[in-house]
């Protein structure tokens, strides 16, 4: 059974209204109608809140959904979020660097600097990229 499923029975077993449930872990009716019909997931803390509030187990509410654990794996994977930060800063240090020591290479073929600016522009949509995810 999917976690949208579990959530909805659950709050009805615990004959409380969406309204309540909002109300009582601090988000949007919305939001809940959204995790019960899918279209969202839970974070972690909404979790643990909801499986307080409806009175069942944390392995009762997850147990058989695939998709919920795969998305608060990817939300609380903070080393592999932190990994890919570094990698692209990294990246963009040494791109730096090989520009500075090819320059006067570079300046003398067209082609070669718009390889370097498309380079540079990627490495530094990666860098933003990941800082966004991680903020």
């Amino acid at each position: 059974m999917d976690i949208g499923m579990k959530l909805k029975q659950a709050r009805l077993t615990a004959k409380l209204t969406q309204e309540h449930v909002a109300e009582a872990i601090g988000v949007s009716r919305q939001t809940i109608s959204n995790w019960e019909n899918e279209k969202s997931y839970p974070d972690i803390v909404s979790v643990i809140s909801l499986s307080d509030l409806y009175g069942i187990s944390l392995d009762d509410l997850l147990k058989g959904d695939r998709k919920m654990i795969e998305h608060l794996t990817e939300s609380t994977d903070v080393v592999s979020s932190n990994r890919k930060l570094i990698l692209a800063a990294g990246m963009n240090i040494v791109l730096l660097i090989l520009f500075i020591l090819f320059n006067g290479f570079i300046t003398r073929n067209p082609y070669l600097i718009a390889a370097s600016a498309s380079l540079g522009i990627l490495g530094s949509c990666v860098l933003f990229y990941q800082l966004i995810k991680k903020f």
